[in-house]
């Protein structure tokens, strides 16, 4: 097989020069040798000064996705060396049980999501390249972890665009349908099966526990509760109520399951989160603490006027239900909500409540899912404790 050189439009390197791994196909010039996806690019300028290299994939408009900026092989040690780094480093950070043991791009690899829940790990791949490579990673991670099995969460709808199918099944060892996990000191038991991403969301954790010092004997209303990670928590720190709003009756239940299994009592409703903060609104009802944590609203860049919108709606319902001295605890996982865009419409909203409204803190995703400069998506959530008063 001979060597794949792809030359890009001249002026079209600059933007990989700075750290991004996509070369996407309006920016190739002409390719020099065999074209088959899956196999090693090399990528170079319009001068012919040598990029990186990555894996090819003529089907989809990420041409290739570029894992190094050196002339070396792309084989089992290369992704060795670099799953074992990221495994090391959430050692080092104290995460044990259940994290992000690896996030794809932002710790080398476009396309490869690895988490660990307890005994049992999920991989999630959406790459070419990476896919036909799948099995010699679960070799890798049964090398290095040992693990009591392996699945794999290849049902996400961004693999059409590579061209791979959807499946998901078990790629190693034996998975049972719930796995029980500990998120700081709650027991969570998760579908990795069919629940959210690879089971559940594993970004929260710190931010999870950050809300201790705002709930103790406090009335905490907790909107897209998806299993509880926050209800659960301000149960256990000590709120005197604790409400949980999801519009899925899985999740719900699976809240009222997850409260049982750590002696936990909360009150869960399933309903639309929007409709329902109206209502509270037109009934006068007032919280301590309300926190919001929505899926994305705005999963591309054309979303973003609507979600912003959809944003500053149930902010602006939270700040008119808190009670004066109350915290609004908002969230937002859409990375194409930019921080200073997310800061812009608590800034609008905070205009229409006409209340006086403190930011106290500013968090981003748990450590376990690194930020990698050079990747945008890879700074997506934020996490913003507000305090509500009334001006004097």
């Amino acid at each position: 097989m001979s060597k794949l050189e792809i030359y890009l439009k001249p002026k079209e390197e600059f933007r990989l020069l700075r750290g991004e791994s996509f070369v996407y196909s309006n920016e190739i010039e002409s390719f020099e040798g065999s074209l088959i996806s899956g196999q090693e690019a090399y990528v170079y300028s319009s001068k012919k000064v040598f990029i990186g290299k990555g894996f090819l994939n003529t089907e989809s408009k990420i041409v290739v996705r570029l894992l190094t900026r050196k002339d070396i092989d792309l084989n089992k040690d290369f992704f060795r060396d670099l799953i074992k780094s990221a495994y090391e480093s959430r050692k080092d950070l104290g995460f044990d049980n259940a994290y992000r043991l690896f996030f794809s791009e932002a710790d080398g690899i476009p396309g490869l999501i690895i988490d660990k829940y307890g005994d049992y790990l999920v991989i999630q791949v959406t790459s070419l390249g990476v896919d036909l490579r799948k099995h010699m990673i679960v070799d890798i991670l049964v090398e290095l972890l040992n693990p009591l099995g392996i699945y794999e969460r290849n049902d996400v709808p961004s693999r059409k665009k590579e061209g791979l199918e959807l499946i998901k099944g078990t790629l190693y060892g034996d998975v049972p349908d719930e796995v029980l996990i500990y998120e700081n000191d709650i027991k969570l038991l998760i579908d990795i099966k069919n629940g959210q991403k690879t089971g559940t969301f594993l970004d929260q954790k710190h931010n999870h526990f950050a809300i201790k010092p705002y709930v103790r004997d406090k009335e905490v209303l907790d909107c897209f509760s998806h299993i509880g990670g926050f209800a659960l928590h301000a149960a256990s720190f000590g709120a005197k109520h604790v409400l949980a709003l999801d519009i899925s009756k899985d999740a719900t239940d699976r809240i009222l399951a997850n409260a049982k299994l750590n002696n936990l009592s909360l009150e869960v409703d399933t309903c639309d989160v929007f409709e329902r903060l109206r209502t509270f609104n037109q009934e006068g009802r007032k919280f301590d603490v309300i926190i919001l944590d929505p899926p994305a609203f705005a999963k591309k860049s054309d979303d973003i006027k609507k979600a912003y919108q959809g944003y500053k709606e149930i902010n602006l319902q939270a700040m008119k239900m808190l009670r004066p001295g109350g915290y609004l605890i908002t969230c937002s996982c859409s990375h194409y909500m930019y921080p200073d865009t997310f800061l812009e419409m608590l800034g609008d909203a905070t205009l229409d409540s006409k209340r006086r409204i403190q930011m106290i803190d500013f968090k981003i995703q748990d450590s376990d899912h690194p930020v990698l400069f050079s990747a945008d998506a890879s700074l997506y959530l934020k996490y913003i404790v507000l305090r509500v008063s009334d001006f004097i």
